[in-house]
């Protein structure tokens, strides 16, 4: 016969065992559906770190060899112009096919998000604009039945954008939740 203090540390050490085998599961789980590649370079972008990796998610599944059926590039999905035009802008040498590496396509894709954040400071704003284009949300926060003071959407009137907006902004809250 077992006595009661053995028993009980036998089932104190099956209790720390399962919760050891949750929390490594969660972790793995995490890792898997949600990772942090390229994590030096996502850091130094000034940039939340959990809006860059919502992005990428969004954009390709981090998938770096990811193409669009527009042409869009890499974990970011780049159009090979917009990234020409950043790395002109950033005096960083443009070699398209570099695109399809992830920490070269994080880099450029930081920095296009940084440059449209400049142009639309709001969140949304940026957000759609990296979507539809530049001067497609520009010609939003002109018109009045989408932008009532021109920084702020109240609408975005392209279905793909204002699900993408929504996608990433759900994303960078499971992000901010798990990290």
């Amino acid at each position: 016969m077992m006595r009661k203090g053995f028993r009980k540390i036998i089932i104190l050490a099956v209790a720390v065992l399962c919760v050891g085998a949750a929390v490594g599961s969660f972790f793995t789980f995490r890792a898997a559906l949600y990772p942090r590649p390229y994590l030096k370079a996502v850091q130094s972008s000034g940039i939340d770190i959990s809006l860059i990796y919502a992005v990428a998610k969004a954009e390709s599944g981090f998938n770096e060899s990811a193409k669009s059926r527009a042409g869009a590039i890499g974990l970011m999905q780049l159009m090979p112009s917009t990234a020409e035009f950043i790395c002109r802008t950033e005096s960083i040498a443009f070699e398209a096919d570099r695109l399809y590496e992830g920490e070269y396509n994080i880099i450029i894709g930081t920095k296009y998000l940084n440059y449209l954040f400049k142009r639309f400071p709001v969140r949304e704003t940026a957000l759609a604009a990296y979507n539809a284009g530049e001067g497609i949300v520009a010609n939003w926060l002109k018109t009045q039945s989408y932008s009532t003071d021109g920084k702020n959407l109240n609408m975005i009137p392209y279905p793909e954008t204002e699900a993408y907006v929504k996608k990433v902004e759900k994303f960078r809250k499971i992000y901010d939740f798990f990290y």
